[in-house]
């Protein structure tokens, strides 16, 4: 069992190697199975599958070099297979982030959130939704407690309650908790206020107490709790066994100095106002941060008191620090930057290779001599129309044995799996994704988030509702032996 409570667990030596040498027998067998190659989707290349898909299967319509599918067309490499899409209950509202626990996932969207049955991936059912409107509503789930992020100015911290301008002062923004134990009947059962409200949160599992790292950043200096220095994030401690007792309990600052200027001293870079987006590791302590103009690592092992070991800045190439993501061995981290605030077009060749990208970092040294390394970028090599929204977004860690591969959204760049095993030379060795909303005006939606969980593969797309992806690829095909009672990708599990 790992810190964060989470099994995360591999099957016996002996059975996994034993899976091992059958699929190296079946790659090795004929004409069936192409030999095993690390494959190639830059423009220009050709791909190479490490294992054909089987008889009658679906291979999918590959994209040419440049090419732009239709309207909605729904196009995907031969190793990612669609298999079922629950369409949006609200049109019009945006849906967002993504939590699991057993056979069950849960959807934010700035209505609220949805409980869907995910117990048969071919065939998900909606268990229940949950009104209570609020930007972007973020979620995370722990036991029988789900936590909901507000970053909207309400008129209270009601499931009833309105939009209204943030200079008022009765304005409320903040945390939401829920008990979901009944899964067709949430009940909300406390609020949390936390200074400039809540983006997003990222849960971080104690012993008797979980804790939430609030963070939220300003857009307007005019917002009153917003006004700088806001230059860290709130931390709430929530007791395990009397939840409505959960409290800022800390403010820890993160950027003394007051963090990125911005521009104009770093045109075109995010001023440090806050954090966007914190990913923990309990199982070694750490914790990365993206926060507008900068990338933080620290050290969590006093989780009301996190202290940062190292810190980075690219003034270049990176507009907007947004989410992070640790490999396995703790030895990388990928940084994204959501150029635009994800409603621009940046996939196109305009744009280029590098902005509105990933950066991986490796981590050296230890202890408290840790240093972030710039390594290299990486950005999907397939050009999106300029009526679409497309900038790297949420993924998450496929646990394959022995590499480093995300999967990960795109907005309507679709969902990207990509392998960073050489941090220098990073590839996208699969993909998912819809032809434009719109053509003839930008368009907001595409994959909020796309996450790994125990097999296969979920996006909640912003329009389109929640796809189920299935991924058949030698490389991450040790993954499928991994499983986990839980996952809340911010919070990752050790799954080793």
């Amino acid at each position: 069992m790992t810190p964060e409570h989470i099994r995360a667990r591999r099957r016996s030596l002996s059975v996994a190697a034993a899976a091992a040498g059958l699929l190296a027998t079946l790659l090795a067998a004929g004409p069936a199975s192409a030999t095993p190659d690390p494959g190639d989707l830059s423009p220009g290349g050709a791909f190479r599958q490490g294992a054909a898909p089987a008889a009658g299967a679906d291979a999918g319509r590959e994209l040419a070099p440049g090419e732009i599918p239709g309207q909605d067309e729904v196009v995907h490499s031969a190793n990612v297979k669609p298999l079922a899409n629950v369409p949006s209950t609200y049109p019009g509202v945006i849906n967002s982030d993504l939590a699991f626990q057993g056979k069950y996932a849960y959807a934010g969207n700035y209505n609220g959130f949805t409980i869907y049955d995910i117990g048969n991936p071919k065939a998900p059912k909606t268990v229940s939704q949950v009104l209570c409107p609020g930007g972007q509503n973020d979620v995370s789930v722990y036991g029988d407690l789900l936590f909901l992020s507000t970053d909207s100015s309400r008129s209270d911290d009601s499931c009833n309650s309105v939009s209204q301008p943030a200079t008022e002062k009765s304005s409320w923004e903040g945390i939401k908790i829920f008990d979901i134990k009944d899964k067709k009947n949430p009940k909300y059962i406390k609020s949390v206020e936390t200074n400039c409200g809540s983006h997003t949160h990222t849960l971080v599992p104690g012993g008797r107490d979980i804790y939430l790292y609030v963070a939220s950043y300003s857009p307007n200096e005019a917002f009153p709790d917003c006004r700088p220095p806001h230059d860290g994030i709130s931390v709430v401690k929530v007791p395990k066994k009397a939840p409505t007792q959960a409290a800022v309990v800390a403010f820890p600052v993160l950027f003394p100095d007051g963090g990125n200027p911005g521009a104009p001293t770093n045109p075109g870079v995010s001023k440090t106002t806050g954090c966007h987006d914190i990913t923990v590791l309990p199982s070694k302590n750490l914790a990365a941060g993206a926060c507008m103009g900068d990338g933080i690592l620290f050290d969590i092992s006093k989780p009301e008191q996190p202290r940062v070991i190292d810190r980075v800045q690219d003034n270049v190439n990176f507009a907007f620090w947004h989410s992070a993501t640790f490999n396995e061995k703790a030895d990388k981290v990928v940084f994204t930057d959501e150029l635009g605030g994800g409603g621009g077009a940046t996939c196109n060749e305009a744009t280029g290779p590098n902005r509105g990208a990933d950066g991986i970092y490796d981590i050296t040294g230890s202890g408290d001599q840790r240093k972030l390394v710039f390594r290299s970028y990486f950005k999907i090599p397939r050009l999106q129309a300029d009526t679409e929204n497309c900038v790297a977004h949420n993924g998450s860690l496929v646990p394959a044995a022995g590499r480093d591969i995300m999967v990960q959204a795109w907005y309507q760049g679709g969902v990207s799996v990509w392998d960073f095993t050489d941090s220098a030379r990073p590839r996208e060795i699969g993909y998912f994704e819809r032809g434009p909303l719109t053509t003839d005006a930008l368009g907001l939606g595409g994959s909020w988030s796309a996450y790994y969980y125990n097999g296969h593969v979920y996006s909640n797309d912003i329009t389109k509702g929640l796809d189920v992806l299935r991924l058949d690829d030698w490389r991450t095909e040790s993954a499928k032996w991994v499983y986990m009672d839980r996952l809340n990708v911010q919070s990752q599990p050790a799954y080793h």
